[in-house]
């Protein structure tokens, strides 16, 4: 079928009003979480050949996220769908005030090739519990796992209420000529822009997930082992392709050498075997490969840099960085961690303020004082204290951007929220018919509307 004929169906299918009942999107989950759970071991192997995930890192970061989440959404689906009863002013009276939540329609989710299942399948569970139709364009460079993503969706789902579609970017392109009532992408920001751009055509509803460079602030006050240890899990699961990974390291220079001798001793924990390690993966295709090489040829090498193209495997590295660094122009989306110097407070906010608005903050403090004042006056989506990455695996955490990081959020019940439109609605009784505010006006009206509106 083509684009238009599957908006077509879905459109008819949405005012058909079968995807608003309880008992429809229960349903539809429920099938859903049996078909991720039949196809599990087709979904390791198609992630292993396009990212090198092992079994366990594609569970931990991708299948078991979505599963938690679906069972999120069905435990609480029944309660998000509930109207919500709130108060009416005096000036209204006799009347009540509802919310009531209802889907916008037909969505489209544009999803990327790093995190395939999670960033396909997490927005999707969303829309389908707010009940409203979708289409899906996932990212082609993860061939193999689009494959299954297509498998998946054509075994629980008919064209008329789910459809996806497989190409490259012009299948994108193509859908974006369309309007829809709501579009949720996941990508870089430049093509976060050209969405942008195509939807502000049709006025859509957009959530945009993007990226941008995510800092680690290493506080004088930080476990300088514990915070090694937990930025090594983060920056290089999944090989650094990760939205949230830690980008680079601002750290107090008395603190510099230990830090480095802590990360390059979790490395080696970690990955004994380097690039070559059982649990590491590998780099999407050449292009991004020969991006991140460019990296290593223009700054020093505290530690890593081998590598193997035939593999696309990059081993961990660690990188002497300041700010005119070219790592430093743009998020390094790969194994390659800069670590920079800051001598006063004054010096990290102007380094951070380079680089505003990014997905992530990591702080490793056990200052109460700094970590108000960071949290506070530093903009950013979403982050850690004494961690990194895992904030997004919590479902009563909403995730997303802000500024040149994204628009909106979603995640458990934010995910219901993202595709829902709220409808206020004041019911009015039709026994009492204030005349006070009927023209034509008078001094002893105007002495009464002003005692009803205080």
């Amino acid at each position: 079928m083509s684009i238009q004929e599957i908006r077509a169906l879905q459109k008819n299918y949405f005012y058909s009003g079968k995807t608003l009942p309880y008992k429809f999107r229960i349903t539809v989950l429920e099938k859903l979480k049996s078909r991720i759970i039949a196809n599990e071991n087709e979904i390791y192997a198609a992630l292993y050949k396009d990212l090198g995930k092992t079994k366990s890192e594609a569970y931990m970061c991708e299948v078991g996220l979505v599963l938690s989440d679906l069972n999120y959404q069905m435990k609480h689906l029944k309660k998000f769908m509930k109207r919500k009863k709130v108060s009416t002013p005096l000036a209204q009276f006799k009347s009540k005030s509802y919310i009531q939540p209802v889907p916008y329609g037909l969505t489209l989710i544009l999803s990327p090739w790093n995190y395939p299942i999670l960033l396909t399948l997490g927005p999707l569970l969303g829309a389908i519990a707010a009940g409203n139709t979708a289409i899906i364009k996932p990212s082609e460079y993860a061939k193999e796992t689009a494959l299954v993503l297509k498998k998946i969706i054509e075994e629980t789902f008919e064209p008329h209420h789910v459809a996806i579609l497989l190409g490259d970017a012009k299948v994108a392109k193509t859908l974006l000529e369309y309007p829809f009532d709501y579009i949720f992408f996941t990508g870089g920001s430049h093509v976060g822009k050209l969405v942008y751009e195509a939807a502000s055509k049709n006025l859509t509803p957009v959530t945009l997930e993007l990226g941008g460079k995510s800092p680690v602030i290493i506080e004088e006050t930080a476990k300088i082992s514990l915070a090694a240890k937990r930025i090594i899990f983060g920056k290089y699961m999944n090989c650094g392709q990760t939205c949230v990974a830690p980008d680079y390291i601002l750290v107090p220079p008395q603190l510099k050498e230990e830090l480095i001798s802590k990360l390059i001793y979790w490395i080696k924990q970690l990955y004994p075997n380097g690039h070559l390690s059982k649990d590491y993966g590998k780099i999407i295709n050449e292009t991004h490969f020969n991006r991140l090489l460019s990296y290593l040829e223009a700054e020093k090498i505290l530690y890593g840099g081998l590598y193997s193209k035939a593999e696309l495997k990059l081993e961990p590295t660690l990188l002497e960085a300041n700010v005119d660094s070219i790592c430093m122009k743009e998020e390094i989306f790969g194994p390659i961690l800069p670590i920079l110097t800051y001598q006063t407070e004054e010096e990290l906010f102007s380094i951070l303020q380079s680089h505003p608005t990014p997905l992530a903050l990591y702080i490793f403090s056990n200052n109460k004082k700094k970590i108000k004042e960071y949290t506070t006056q530093i903009q950013f989506g979403g982050g850690c204290i004494n961690d990194t990455i895992v904030h997004l695996a919590t479902n009563t955490l909403p995730f997303g951007g802000v500024g040149t990081s994204g628009i909106g959020s979603y995640h458990g019940k934010k995910s219901f929220d993202t595709f829902t439109h709220y409808k206020s609605i004041l019911h009015k009784a039709t026994w009492l018919d204030l005349s006070i505010r009927y023209a034509p006006y008078t001094k002893a009206k105007d002495k009464e509307i002003r005692k009803f509106l205080k």
